[in-house]
């Protein structure tokens, strides 16, 4: 016998580029996530006819929007049968980014990448009331989701490790993950900027330093990543256990 092809990873959509299954990696037990149930894309304000036939193929019944208000609204989407949930997370590069032009620096990409691991340590300080909610709606059921933000690289690159690590994947393979982006995401056409190129592709791309700043303040500032779970996200070990049950591959009899 042949054996099962796995699906496929990332989905061909005409209106995203970056939304792909979280299914396949091995958890605890060595037990693989299930296929088709956790998703993660860039924003779905673009989403064609066609693209949406598929998530209702797919049974996608929630969606997760972690952009601010201002993207949000916008590039606003609503999704026949799909529940929406705003889980808004205010993006601060280009903020930063501006602050620092307003005094007269001429940022670099080296600028950029500073720029960037502190946002993602502002991920795990300042957001973690947003990650607890996903968990507790990630918990509740196991009803195909999506998770997105507006490129689906940052916001949703760290939400997306969270679920991977309490699911027992391995760093190395959440890191994986986390870099598939590169080379799914398509920069928008007209994203004009007067940044130079070489900071444009670091604020539109992802860096291994970028989720290792947030994992290092996880590990430095809260004692690892069970303990993030825990003490501040409130996802204990039964809940982490509940969570195994409804996103892994139950262990062959």
């Amino acid at each position: 016998m042949q054996p099962e092809q796995a699906p496929s990873r990332s989905l061909p959509l005409a209106g995203a580029t970056n939304f792909r299954d979280l299914g396949g990696y091995t958890g605890h037990d060595g037990r693989p996530v299930k296929w088709r149930r956790i998703f993660r894309s860039d924003h779905l304000a673009g989403l064609t006819a066609q693209d949406q036939a598929l998530l209702a193929q797919l049974g996608v019944a929630r969606a997760v929007d972690f952009r601010g208000k201002a993207e949000s609204a916008a590039y606003a989407y609503a999704l026949p049968g799909v529940a929406y949930h705003p889980l808004a997370i205010e993006p601060t590069v280009v903020q930063r980014a501006l602050e620092l032009q307003r005094t007269g620096h001429r940022i670099t990409a080296q600028d950029a990448v500073g720029l960037m691991q502190e946002t993602y340590r502002g991920f795990v300080h300042d957001n973690a009331p947003r990650f607890t909610e996903l968990f507790s709606l990630l918990l509740a059921s196991d009803t195909p989701t999506v998770f997105h933000c507006t490129a689906g690289k940052d916001r949703t690159g760290f939400a997306a490790a969270l679920i991977l690590l309490a699911l027992g994947v391995p760093r190395d393979v959440v890191m994986h993950d986390y870099l598939l982006t590169n080379s799914l995401y398509q920069r928008p056409a007209g994203m004009a900027s007067h940044a130079p190129e070489e900071v444009l592709a670091v604020l539109w791309r992802v860096q291994q330093e970028f989720l290792d700043a947030a994992l290092h303040g996880v590990d430095h500032d809260y004692g690892g990543v069970q303990a993030y779970l825990q003490d501040v996200l409130g996802v204990d070990a039964a809940a982490q256990k509940h969570l195994a049950g409804l996103y892994l591959q139950p262990l062959p009899r």
